[in-house]
């Protein structure tokens, strides 16, 4: 489809609008019925119109796709437009968390294996948020299911994909006596 470059502009930041979620550069081109690299020039343009001062939004790299977001800084002002739905992960549920996204897909025994007590309810309780899913069985003995991180996991922790991970080298001991915090956008508490 012919547009004028302002007009392309403008309907990719429409696009990413109404996506409300991460959308992928391949789907973008395809439904502006354009090449993916000029999807990349637009959204390279789009960031640069957002990185100006005075502007409330960004252009991010998440979850294999990209997503139209509020800037950091204005998190405490968007907080009090309604409740966020704020979950307490335990250090036991990241530190489960953590070995499913630097090991998958992982089964259940292996994670056990690494941890050395039984996550059958921390595994269960990361499944019911999203974190992680099922990701088919392992060829072994007794066909054990595997796990894996989700889209929504790389959405939270504002990950492009599970390459951009820290290097486990560059992970210092964050072993804490609190849970982390871990807010869940777009769900609302009743």
């Amino acid at each position: 489809m012919d547009r004028e470059p302002k007009e392309a502009l403008a309907a990719l930041e429409a696009l990413l609008f109404a996506a409300g979620e991460p959308i992928g550069v391949g789907r973008l081109a395809q439904i502006m019925e354009i090449e993916r690299p000029a999807v990349w020039q637009l959204l390279e343009e789009l960031k640069e119109v957002y990185a100006q001062p005075g502007r409330g939004l960004t252009v991010r790299e998440v979850a294999e796709g990209v997503q139209l977001v509020s800037k950091p800084e204005f998190f405490p002002l968007l907080s009090r437009l309604g409740k966020n739905r704020e979950v307490r992960l335990s250090n036991a549920a990241l530190e489960t968390l953590a070995i499913v996204a630097y090991k998958q897909p992982v089964t259940r025994s292996e994670i056990e294996g690494i941890r050395g007590v039984s996550v059958d309810g921390v595994v269960n309780t990361l499944l019911d948020l999203g974190l992680i899913c099922e990701a088919g069985r392992k060829q072994a003995l007794g066909k054990p299911l595997l796990y894996a991180t989700t889209a929504k996991f790389l959405e939270i922790f504002g990950l492009k994909d599970i390459a951009s991970l820290p290097g486990l080298d560059s992970i210092r001991d964050s072993r804490q006596p609190e849970a982390e915090a871990v807010t869940l956008f777009g769900e609302q508490e009743d």
